[in-house]
């Protein structure tokens, strides 16, 4: 094993990980009846005693998520203050709902609206009142709070990982409580944790996901729907997530995740075009509209009157403990593609965007379904939505004109989502491996997204996937004080983060307890200079790193614990043990390109900018002289001491 391999791999976590994965799927492929009932036990308890703690703590999770946007705090940068989206929104929404769920809704759009309508949980089945009960129903389920559960902890992640500098891991999130512990046993406990709920999560949507594909060539093709064609095209699906895994983020996931957004509104579209279209635009308006006006009720309700216990733990426990149990996996890769952007920006994109998404596409299959329905023209339909869940789809599109074209469509978007869920479950589990290392060595990448097809065919050869499902979902219950411990420390760390940045960002560049050593002639030429990168780097050596150096001197002698850095072109002066964080003032070089309105012969110009710890301020100090320089980084310590001073006192 290379050097590089054994220093990105956090061997605790990778071999533990390995060895439960292997022993759990050993006892589901040799004992599954006996472990889905003894889990289904686990669950059923929970759900007799602990449903009012689900259902509490997701709704509190979506009302902090919507704070969160709303508040001061949604300011923030995911990152240093002068961060930057690492990619386009297009690309953005695209793969956060592609590993988020975008193969639940081929699986569930027709399905799971035309069982509320047939057997709803209140009211008589089949009637217009169950329609519109069956649409707020799905709405709710796959809604704000399953994106809220997933954004909730993918700030979290991100925040402390991009703005504060940890890994990229579930440990991040408990350091204000814990500290340096993250990195000990505690931190591998949790990330283990992560990894195998991750790993069974993924392998279940395969194992399960793959009967639609098979039913989907059945239709099409005639090919045989028997386990052996299933576990040929889970080996066919994986081997394709693989190479994309192998690419890595840019050159795998995303392309393969843009292309699943054009295949999913290709296929919307269409049934749009070729369905009742104003029916079904109308549907979605009154949908929405329905499903916001009952949010409040339907997040607490808990048919306690009517006891509806069976109901309530089949559907909105059960989606509750899917979407928690799933929100490492998906929080983790979330995070991985949202550096730069604000806390709103995240939390807006993240909850409404794909939600609105959502909304559409249940509309137009659930709708077009139960109109049909309600018309008396769907009695296969309804048969195969009871009976066999994977074709109910293609049974759908019998009753829409280019039903060939449909089918073959939905089949390769079933595929390409699954490649996608694959390849990004890999990516997190990697990361999760390799101590939150993103760009970890390929033979990992190639082991891990293995491991998830060789678990899905072993449990769906052996009828252990419904043991594995019931397992992952029962684990949710403790995520869930998980997500909520780390959301109050989340909530104090930014607390502090806010009064730190409004604290730095009231300074102006009028400079502090010295003269000016130039005159106003000379300051104004330094304005509206555009100096090339040599003159730019003299005066930051020249002028620059004389002046830290002798504040770092000075500071010293006044027993503070003082670090200097520098490169050919930037110097960071860091003042250690401030109790809530480091001060650092740093001066980097910056190139711009020259506005079009200076009519100057070179493309681009140098500013010497200031950077503190939160990131760059975007002022420029070329042509200040030392004293104005040291002048400047006092003035941002005792910004800093202000904010230190603000913090300590709130707290008492």
């Amino acid at each position: 094993m290379s050097n590089q391999q054994d220093s990105t791999m956090n061997r605790p976590v990778f071999l533990s990980s390995a060895i439960f994965i292997a022993m759990i799927t050993l006892f589901g492929a040799i004992w599954p009846k006996e472990v889905e009932q003894f889990f289904k036990a686990i669950q059923g308890w929970l759900i007799t005693n602990t449903s009012w703690i689900y259902i509490l703590s997701v709704g509190i999770i979506l009302f902090a998520s919507l704070w969160l946007m709303l508040s001061r705090m949604g300011d923030i940068k995911l990152g240093p203050d002068h961060s930057e989206p690492e990619y386009t929104n297009l690309s953005w929404f695209a793969m956060l709902f592609s590993a988020g769920m975008g193969i639940g809704l081929l699986f569930f759009g027709v399905a799971e609206p035309m069982m509320h309508f047939t057997s709803p949980p209140i009211g008589e089945p089949n009637s217009i009142e169950a329609a519109r009960e069956a649409m707020k129903i799905t709405f709710f389920h796959w809604g704000l709070h399953a994106w809220a559960i997933y954004s909730t902890l993918a700030v979290i992640l991100a925040y402390f990982c991009y703005r504060k500098e940890l890994p990229l891991l579930p440990r991040s999130a408990f350091y204000p409580i814990i500290g340096d512990k993250i990195h000990g046993r505690i931190g591998d406990m949790v990330d283990v944790f992560a990894i195998i709920g991750t790993m069974f999560g993924v392998a279940t949507s395969l194992g399960y996901g793959v009967t639609q594909v098979n039913a989907g060539l059945n239709y099409l093709f005639g090919v045989p729907q028997t386990p052996a064609i299933q576990v040929a095209l889970i080996a066919g699906i994986t081997l394709l997530a693989t190479i994309s895994v192998v690419l890595g983020l840019d050159g795998g996931i995303k392309k393969l995740s843009n292309l699943n957004l054009f295949l999913a509104l290709l296929l919307l579209v269409a049934v749009i075009v070729l369905g009742d279209t104003v029916f079904l635009l109308k549907s979605y308006i009154q949908n929405t509209g329905a499903y916001l006006s009952d949010i409040i009720y339907k997040t607490f309700n808990l048919y306690a009157y009517e006891k509806k216990e069976s109901w309530i733990g089949g559907w909105t426990l059960l989606y509750w403990g899917w979407w928690i149990s799933w929100s490492p996996f998906v929080g983790i890769f979330i995070a991985r593609i949202s550096k730069g952007r604000t806390i709103r920006e995240f939390m807006a994109g993240v909850v409404f965007v794909p939600a609105a998404f959502t909304f559409l596409w249940m509309s137009v299959f659930g709708n077009s379904a139960i109109s049909l329905a309600l018309q008396g023209k769907a009695d296969k339909l309804i048969e195969m939505v009871n009976t066999n869940v994977p074709v109910a789809l293609f049974q759908f599109f019998e009753y829409l004109p280019g039903t060939t074209f449909l089918s073959g469509l939905g089949v390769l978007l079933v595929m390409t989502f699954f490649i996608s869920s694959s390849d990004s479950g890999s990516l997190v589990i990697d990361t999760l491996a390799s101590g939150g290392e993103q760009e970890p060595p390929v033979w990992q990448r190639i082991f891990w997204a293995v491991m998830e097809g060789v678990v899905a065919s072993i449990l769906l050869l052996a009828g252990g996937l419904g043991a594995l499902q019931t397992m992952t979902i029962a684990s949710a219950f403790p995520m869930i004080f998980m997500i909520l411990i780390a959301l109050l420390a989340f909530i104090k760390s930014l607390r502090a983060d806010y009064l730190l940045m409004t604290s730095v960002q009231n300074h102006t560049t009028t400079i502090q307890y010295t003269q000016a050593s130039m005159t106003w002639k000379e300051r104004l030429g330094t304005l509206v200079d555009h100096p090339t990168h040599d003159q730019a780097l003299k005066f930051v050596k020249e002028v620059g790193f004389p002046a830290i150096d002798e504040l770092a001197q000075e500071l010293s002698k006044k027993d503070q614990i003082v670090e200097i850095s520098k490169t050919d072109q930037s110097i960071d002066l860091t003042i250690k043990n401030l109790n809530v964080e480091d001060f650092q003032y740093s001066i980097r070089l910056r190139e711009f390109i020259v506005p079009e309105y200076v009519d100057e012969s070179q493309k681009s110009y140098w500013r010497a900018e200031v950077f503190l710890f939160s990131g760059g301020q975007h002022y420029d100090i070329y042509g200040y002289s030392k004293e104005q320089i040291i002048a400047d980084a006092i003035t941002q310590y005792e910004k800093h001491f202000h904010f230190l001073h603000v913090y300590n006192s709130e707290e008492v």
